[in-house]
């Protein structure tokens, strides 16, 4: 009997062992998703370097699968996030502050992971009547990348605000149509039912590009100075149970920042043939070098989009500063806004 009776609990210990060890592995796979355009240069040399994986094996990690996934828009994205089939999502603040309101103070709490960059964004228009936002009409249909609730759509709305008021922030909102960037670009250079569209690089450059196109307004003129274009998140459920994990990530988020700001050159070669893009390599490169562009995980201006969205009720909390919509790792980086 006392033989049985220590087999018994033998068996215990090493279930409850065996159970512990489940419970601390950390997860052996990552599925990220970024959006098109120059913005997301961070992720693609993460991707084309297989950077996660190299800081995941430095960790003392096995190897993780890391998928990447591309996706035109916020909405498909945040689904994905929040319903687990994926691990990291990127896209414009609004987004991030949206979701961090939503699930504030539950296991699956969004917050940031840290900028992507600082990159302008321009209101690109082909009809010449249109000299200021006041002289958009019916007529015009404005591309952003999803109504009311991307970046675009939101700078638009707080033009909007700043020319008619707080009251009438929605007043453009009738003439936006939902695009992704390569779309819009093809739909906005062919008169193919666009008359505006909200760009990012390299679309703006591309845009303007053509003769008879200009630009009514930048993201820096509405928001006040150079601010945070995309950044990237996750889950407080996946960065608490993959501390490592997480860590690679972000260390392969650093390094790929680190590749770009000292080599542009390679950066804009690798955008190329990941993109296949018809940009020439020195066309890239001069994007990549406007001052007006800092690639940098440091957020800034985000609490003024924050206001905004507490300010006109799509989000029901407001956070006290910035860091608090972001993870620790980005809390000691001076300038952070």
């Amino acid at each position: 009997m006392k033989v049985a009776k220590a087999l018994r609990i033998a068996t215990l210990i090493l279930l409850a062992i065996a159970g512990t060890r489940r419970a601390s592995a950390e997860a052996d796979q990552i599925r990220a998703a970024q959006q098109y355009g120059l913005s997301y240069l961070a992720l693609m040399l993460m991707e084309d370097g297989r950077l996660v994986e190299k800081h995941a094996k430095a960790a003392g990690l096995p190897e993780p699968k890391v998928t990447w996934a591309k996706l035109g828009g916020p909405g498909a994205m945040n689904d994905a996030l929040l319903s687990g089939s994926l691990e990291f999502a990127s896209g414009g603040v609004p987004s991030l502050i949206t979701l961090w309101a939503k699930t504030k103070g539950t296991p699956l709490e969004v917050r940031g992971v840290g900028a992507l960059n600082d990159m302008p964004n321009e209101l690109i228009t082909s009809n010449p009547k249109v000299k200021t936002i006041r002289d958009f009409t019916e007529k015009d249909k404005i591309a952003v990348t999803s109504v009311k609730i991307s970046t675009q759509a939101l700078l638009l709305q707080m033009a909007a605000a700043k020319e008619w008021g707080e009251a009438s922030y929605e007043k453009l909102d009738s003439f936006t149509v939902s695009m992704p960037h390569p779309d819009a670009m093809v739909a906005l250079l062919s008169g193919g039912g666009i008359t505006a569209h909200f760009a990012s690089p390299p679309f703006i450059a591309q845009e303007k590009a053509k003769p008879g196109m200009h630009s009514v307004i930048s993201s820096y003129e509405i928001l006040g100075g150079k601010a945070t274009f995309n950044v990237v998140w996750t889950t407080s459920k996946f960065h608490d149970a993959n501390p490592k994990l997480y860590g690679a990530f972000v260390a392969a988020f650093e390094e790929a920042t680190d590749l770009i700001n000292k080599d542009k050159r390679k950066a804009a070669e690798i955008y190329k043939r990941m993109t296949r893009t018809g940009e020439t390599v020195d066309d890239l490169v001069k994007q990549l070098s406007d001052p007006g562009v800092d690639f940098t995980l440091t957020p800034h201006f985000t609490m003024k989009t924050a206001e905004f969205l507490f300010k006109t009720k799509r989000i029901n909390k407001k956070p006290a500063d910035w860091k608090e919509m972001y993870f620790s790792n980005v809390h000691a980086r001076a300038g952070g806004s």
